[in-house]
């Protein structure tokens, strides 16, 4: 076994393996960008390296940096995790060259796997089901429009080198096939260094199901069963789960042969991901062969109860693998949420700065439900446009897929991150979701539950009231607790009737003299309701988390203080209460609305990001939906088009420039 390894990755998934090497006694080695000096990853290895610059080029991308940091610290392997370096055959070369082990598959197999036009020609040979599609490299627009079109309409435009979604595009038509092409190749060569990009037939409503396996390099291979991965937005994955709702005992032992078969014959041997398109008609096709840790392990291990970073720790060091697919038994659900720096509320543009508070729920294991969090940040922690925005990942485990569903729903509830905008409620919102609960997913689940955009989920009557309740609370007491302070002087004669503005309902409760504010336990009533409700729990001011209970329910709620009344944010439901009392709400009524500026004549940058190009120039005149201009952020590329017919004016923006949110790009006349 390795006495010191190097993990050539950053956040959470240099974190995750840091723990398991120390499980282990290893010692590890962390490496970092010059704006990582403190980050979690760092401060937990035994030792670090600075590899340059932040953007991943500069740095986590450049082989001849990770070998010396190998060389000067002396450890004698590599763990590569996710992204960056993991699948480029060429660094497990390097690695090898220099007399360091890959923990990770041999380099013909990644070379074979990591080319998706190669690795479908090798597939089909394995006897794997394949998509019809065009397997060789487009080389013109003209020529992505012809093949697409023999193949039949809608397609998927992919970078051959891809990976996470970048430089992949769905089209269904010429327009969009030429643009796609375009921009994937752009992705493609900005995010792997290579612009290949090829097309196949996209599968309607698919689900997307990957086979988890596991080889060593005495020729054993097995399987872990299955995860679902199909709900996912702009082809990033969201939320996963083992097993799938939808593979039975027959097609997971299907499924899992011939992901089998596809590692055999490329002499896999290593941790790895064989992934599936499945369509309503249960038939499967292969996808793509990661030869990497997938982001989404994490779900594989709690219902495996293996570690997969340790097993592929095991097979570098020469062993066999300590398991058969016999041995492999499936017990209970797993599900993880990908937590990201966006805004959901606005297309989930990307969200930089700094995690001003980072509070995430208790971490459980027990035979009943695991509460896991795998993460790379701290309060305080710094969140840049250089990298992926993921902040950490939440993994719930149960019985089976409504208890890890429950598990998941509180746990998200108890999730505070404040100083970015992030997707806490947007998960929150697909996890509550009918459609989530009944196992019907596909790649298309977002854009059919939330055509118009995320907008929060609308709560019922009922839940309107609880939220109402909890809000009345929380005011009657930080009253409360201004009284005792000097220089105030107690009203005596505070009404016991207070009106709640929240959402788009205005209600009125009357406070039953029973109640008491510390801790809470008040009894309202309200009007034409023949019973009080009663509302309990230890909350105190400046407290985030409302955990109580509201008229028997178990409720745990961030509350935030606001400049119009108090945030609520509770199952993906995010609104903001006023609480007032009677006088106060008929004077407030009367009160003029603020209008709106108009902003039309300006283009900004809605998210924080790097300007790719300038498709205008001053005085030309745009039509509704051209292309203005391409901003990079976390990455992805993000065509801003315009909104109306007018004329540029002025551009106050060049390709290269960072621009920090709402900055102006261009003015139009």
């Amino acid at each position: 076994m390795f006495k010191k390894i190097l993990i050539a990755n950053r956040g959470e998934i240099a974190v995750r393996i840091i723990r398991t090497a120390r499980r282990l006694g290893i010692a590890t080695v962390a490496v970092y960008s010059d704006v990582e000096r403190s980050a979690p990853h760092v401060e937990m290895a035994d030792e670090a390296v600075p590899i340059g610059p932040p953007p991943a080029a500069t740095s986590y991308l450049v082989i001849d940096k990770i070998v010396a940091a190998c060389r000067e610290t002396g450890a004698e392997a590599v763990h590569p995790g996710y992204g960056f370096l993991s699948e480029r055959a060429v660094f497990a070369e390097a690695l090898a060259e220099a007399g360091i082990v890959f923990i990770g598959p041999n380099a013909e197999a990644i070379a074979a796997m990591g080319d998706k036009i190669a690795s479908k020609k090798l597939a089909a040979a394995a006897g794997v089901s394949t998509i019809p599609g065009h397997l060789g490299a487009i080389n013109s627009g003209h020529e992505a429009i012809a093949v697409a079109e023999g193949i039949g309409f809608p397609v998927i435009i992919k970078a051959s080198a891809g990976g996470g979604g970048k430089g992949m595009r769905v089209a269904a038509s010429a327009a969009e096939v030429k643009e796609g092409w375009q921009r994937a190749r752009s992705e493609a060569r900005s995010a792997f260094g290579d612009e290949r990009v090829f097309i196949e037939k996209y599968i309607e409503s698919p689900r997307h199901i990957e086979i988890q396996v596991l080889g060593d390099k005495h020729g054993n291979v097995i399987h872990l069963g299955e995860r679902e991965c199909s709900v996912q937005r702009r082809n990033q994955k969201v939320i996963e789960e083992a097993p799938s709702s939808a593979v039975d005992a027959a097609l997971r032992a299907e499924m899992g042969a011939q992901a089998v078969s596809l590692a055999r014959a490329v002499g896999y041997d290593s941790a790895g991901t064989v992934e599936f398109v499945m369509g309503l008609d249960r038939r499967f096709y292969f996808l793509e062969m990661n030869t990497r840790l997938q982001v989404e392990h994490p779900v594989t291990e709690l219902v495996t109860g293996l570690d997969l970073v340790a097993e592929m720790i095991h097979v570098a060091a020469g062993e066999r693998l300590r398991l058969t697919q016999d041995g492999v038994r499936l017990r209970g659900s797993a599900i993880e949420a990908r937590l990201y720096a966006e805004n959901p509320y606005r297309d989930f543009l990307p969200s930089t700065g700094k995690l001003t508070r980072y509070r995430p729920p208790d971490e459980v294991s027990d035979d009943e439900t695991t509460v896991r969090v795998d993460a790379g940040v701290v309060e305080g922690s710094e969140i840049t446009i250089h990298f992926d925005p993921l902040i950490a990942k939440l993994i719930t485990h149960g019985r089976d897929r409504d208890a890890a569903t429950t598990a998941m729903a509180d746990a998200l509830d108890r999730f505070v991150i404040d100083g970015i905008d992030h997707n806490q409620p947007f998960l929150a919102a697909l996890i509550a979701l009918p459609r989530w609960r009944a196992g019907r997913l596909s790649t298309g689940l977002i854009a059919e539950e939330f055509p118009g955009g995320f907008k929060g989920l609308v709560p019922g009557y009922e839940a309107l009231t609880r939220l109402a309740l909890i809000a009345l609370s929380i005011e009657l007491t930080r009253r409360d607790r201004l009284r005792v302070l000097p220089g105030r002087v107690r009203d005596d004669r505070a009404s016991e009737e207070w009106i709640v503005r929240i959402g788009e309902e205005t209600l009125r409760f009357r406070v039953l003299p029973s109640s008491r504010v510390a801790p809470i336990a008040l009894s309202i009533v309200l009007p034409g309701m023949a019973e009080p409700i009663a509302a309990e729990s230890e909350w105190r001011p400046g407290e985030v988390l409302w955990a109580g209970t509201v008229a028997g329910l178990d409720m745990t709620v961030q509350a935030r203080p606001g400049p119009a009344g108090t945030r609520l944010s509770w199952r993906g439901i995010e609104l903001t209460a006023q609480v007032m009392t009677p006088s106060i709400a008929e004077l407030n009524a009367l009160m003029p609305a603020k209008k709106v500026a108009n902003a039309s004549k300006y283009l900004r940058c809605p998210m924080p990001g790097l300007v790719v190009s300038i498709a205008v120039k001053p005085g030309e005149k745009v039509h509704s939906g051209d292309t203005l201009c391409i901003i990079e952020a976390m990455k992805m590329e993000n065509i801003l088009r315009a909104e109306r017919d007018a004329r540029v004016a002025r551009i106050d923006a060049r390709p290269g420039d960072i621009l920090a949110v709402d900055a102006v790009i261009m003015e139009f006349e």
